[in-house]
């Protein structure tokens, strides 16, 4: 049987902790003994934050020469978020030297593997903000270099990076907290599913208005015809495309109905050609008329030179011989259009008006068969009182 050890042998060794204040060799608790102190100086570290803040974004609008864009928004992200890091440290110190922070710490069982914790996951948070900060600029370069990517394409595809980027912190970030990503995922499979099949007209909108962000058929400006609304395209997003009718009002159509229905883009290549008739009577010279038009159209401030208008034949009308004139403009716009097309209409008459052709109105001419030239509608009565049928008279004469 073992004796046991003297008491000189035995020691205990109480735990030790090391205080905040041995490892800083500022004293705050020293320098700010109350609240009110602690309080000012957070508010003070705040707006210094925000400042710095505030600063770097005017720091990424600076236009550097000879230097690497690239690596200058890197280096003004960083600066940002040292300067966000250094002021939360601070804020850390000022408040850990009260004790504060060690109480809440002992009341809520936050231990060190918590605050690692912690600490690992606002880092990966903020290297995910570096990194999509970092994209974003890189595809507003590359974007202004090619003219092939839209504002619009240019927006979905830093939106993609964006959340792909988060998504993957967010993974990484249940990691560190050693969850059941297992589970998660499983969760989040089976609401999928819920929401596809509740949301089924919202997600084909979802889809198509992705494939017509990347097919590109129409862009903000743009003055195009879907379906039976016809106007400027104001806006477009994922679910929806607003246009503005001529008419002023603004017409939401979902992209689904944007994909299925037929479109017509009048702006798609920057001119438009104008389809005008005008009627030329039956005894005028057709290629004297049509010459005369053509000369009058490209006269004109409205329409363009180059292609050269076109005057052509169309039909064969009731009262006329019906000429197409088909001038183009530039930059195609309701407004453009319709005074481009006031242009034509007057100058064609003006010049048909000095040359003696003559525009017909409608008009028709009744004949028979037996009398030769038109027939009169109206026959005058010998004095100027109209004619009684035979059942008049006959029924006056019996009044008597």
């Amino acid at each position: 049987m073992s004796s046991p050890l003297p008491p000189s042998t035995v020691s205990t060794h109480a735990p030790t902790t090391t205080t905040l204040q041995s490892v800083v060799p500022i004293d705050f608790a020293t320098l700010l003994p109350s609240v009110e102190l602690r309080l000012v100086a957070s508010v003070l570290t705040i707006a210094a934050i925000v400042a710095v803040w505030a600063l770097g974004a005017r720091l990424h609008d600076v236009d550097t020469e000879g230097f690497s864009s690239a690596l200058w928004h890197l280096t003004v992200t960083l600066f940002r978020l040292v300067g966000v890091v250094f002021g939360g440290a601070f804020l850390f110190l000022i408040w850990s030297s009260s004790g504060d922070i060690a109480t809440l710490s002992q009341q809520y069982g936050l231990g060190t593997d918590t605050l690692v914790q912690v600490g690992l996951s606002a880092a990966f948070l903020a290297g995910a903000y570096v990194v999509t900060t970092v994209l974003g600029r890189l595809i507003k370069e590359v974007a202004s270099t090619r003219p092939e990517i839209s504002d619009h394409q240019r927006e979905i595809i830093f939106r993609l990076a964006q959340v792909s980027t988060y998504l993957v912190a967010f993974v990484v970030i249940l990691g560190i907290w050693q969850a059941d990503l297992g589970g998660i995922l499983v969760g989040a499979g089976f609401l999928g599913i819920v929401v596809g099949m509740a949301a089924r007209q919202t997600l084909g909108a979802l889809i198509a208005g992705f494939v017509l962000m990347f097919s590109r058929p129409f862009e903000i400006g743009d003055w195009v015809e879907v379906g039976n609304h016809e106007g400027i395209v104001t806006d477009i997003t994922v679910v929806n495309t607003r246009i503005q009718t001529f008419d002023g009002e603004y017409v939401m159509i979902p992209n689904d109905v944007v994909s299925s229905e037929s479109l017509v883009n009048r702006s798609r290549k920057g001119r438009l050609r104008l389809d005008i008739e005008v009627g030329v009577d039956y005894e005028a010279d057709l290629d004297h008329a049509a010459s005369v038009a053509q000369e009058a159209v490209e006269e004109l401030d409205e329409t363009l030179s180059v292609p050269q208008p076109q005057i052509v034949a169309k039909r064969f009308d009731d009262s006329a011989v019906v000429l197409g004139v088909r001038p183009w403009i530039d930059r195609p716009s309701a407004r453009r259009k319709w005074k481009a097309q006031t242009a034509v209409i007057g100058a064609v008459r003006d010049a048909f008006e000095e040359e003696d052709i003559t525009i017909p109105f409608p008009q028709r001419e009744l004949s028979s068969r037996d009398q030769s030239g038109p027939i009169p509608l109206t026959e005058e009565s010998p004095r100027g009182i109209p004619e009684t049928n035979g059942s008049s008279s006959t029924s006056s004469e019996g009044d008597r």
